[in-house]
């Protein structure tokens, strides 16, 4: 996740969330990144609006996270990103449903027709040509005000500001447009409410456990098992007629079922107990972290990159970043246990283009106490 990461199959790098000042979360910094307008690798063949769309109620998907993540040794991959989006709509959040979530992968070479050959300097830059994110700086491409992707919608009677659709003018309209629509005075409103908020992506390797934690930590979990089985027992014997009238085999089912989601559940926050703040963990060719038994992914479930290589696993965004986005809300909310994130196992060469890969996402079981943090 960072120019310097050579990420071996089994290493594990943790993602968390840091302020960072507005020019470090831009193109030519190639950031990683949760939250604002997205930061666009390559300046062409952007994900066209169909592509960007909700697959549950068509609506136009926010920007949620992007993973700078260049594959070393591979010259076409030199630069490489890998784009998150989101439905904002709460309902679409159905259990264990991913139509809500896309994913795209960006790689160029070192040698591109957007970006210097050697590395970013530190420094600010005197002059931010991205700086009203209404335009790409080399290619051209105008950008929707209110989401930051390809847009050149404009307002018919100003025509100084694009949209990508009708959805996200009428937004616009109704925030703050209607107010200044043709007036010559900046805009006091900057940023639109349908983005998240914005904050950089920084990294660490996760720790190795130490042999004798592990011991530790299966012992607790024998210990715990034997309590629940206890707990279970007793209820039992206290049982209702109701619950006496169901099968004796229909009971154990249901126990060893709330058990086995109980024991991967907490195997999920011992896991993350040393940094409870991590919001991705990236591991490419490793293996996520489950946070139930139930919907995981078999080898079939996960569809091959169209040049025909395995897609396999690179990183997962925790339940733990929903404390940030500010998306708590009564009913129905968005929401999920964890997502996993799996791309083309050899970083294929798509002309360029923003090339879509797949993502799995897996909800807390049904009866699984949660909280995000």
């Amino acid at each position: 996740m960072s120019r310097d990461t050579n990420v071996s199959p089994a290493e594990v790098v943790l993602g968390f969330l840091e302020e960072a000042e507005p020019w470090r979360l831009r193109s030519p910094q190639f950031p990683s990144k949760v939250g604002g307008k997205p930061a666009w690798l390559s300046q062409k063949d952007l994900p066209s609006l169909p592509g960007l769309e909700c697959e549950t109620c068509r609506l136009p998907m926010a920007f949620l996270l992007q993973v700078y993540a260049p594959v070393s040794g591979q010259d076409r991959s030199f630069h490489r990103t890998l784009f998150l989006f989101c439905c904002r709509t709460p309902e679409c959040y159905t259990h264990n449903d991913s139509r809500c979530m896309k994913v795209f992968r960006s790689q160029l070479p070192r040698r591109n027709e957007f970006y210097p050959y050697d590395p970013p300097p530190e420094d600010e830059p005197l002059s931010d040509p991205e700086d009203n994110q209404s335009v790409l700086p080399v290619s051209g491409v105008k950008m929707c005000w209110v989401c930051g992707c390809p847009g050149n919608k404009a307002c018919s009677r100003c025509q100084s500001v694009t949209y990508c659709g009708k959805h996200h003018q009428t937004l616009h309209w109704k925030q703050i447009h209607k107010k200044e629509c043709g007036s010559q005075d900046a805009s006091i409103v900057t940023t639109s409410p349908f983005l998240f908020p914005e904050s950089e992506l920084v990294t660490e390797p996760e720790e190795e456990e130490e042999e004798g934690r592990e011991e530790d930590t299966k012992e607790a979990e024998g210990e715990e098992e034997e309590e629940e089985d206890t707990k279970e027992a007793e209820g039992e014997e206290e049982g209702d007629g109701a619950h006496r009238a169901l099968a004796e085999t229909d009971l154990e089912e249901m126990a060893m079922c709330e058990t086995e989601d109980n024991k991967v559940l907490q195997r999920f926050k011992k896991k993350i107990a040393p940094e409870p703040h991590q919001v991705v963990r990236y591991s490419r060719g490793g293996s996520p972290l489950w946070i139930s038994p139930q919907h995981v992914p078999s080898d079939q479930d996960i569809p091959p990159c169209t040049c025909g290589a395995k897609r396999t696993f690179e990183f997962q965004v925790m339940p733990q970043l929903l404390n940030s986005l500010c998306v708590d809300a009564k009913g129905a909310s968005i929401d999920w246990g964890t997502l996993a994130v799996y791309t083309c196992s050899a970083s294929c060469n798509q002309d360029n283009q923003y090339y879509p890969e797949f993502i799995w996402k897996q909800d807390f079981s049904t009866g699984q106490q949660h909280k995000h943090s």
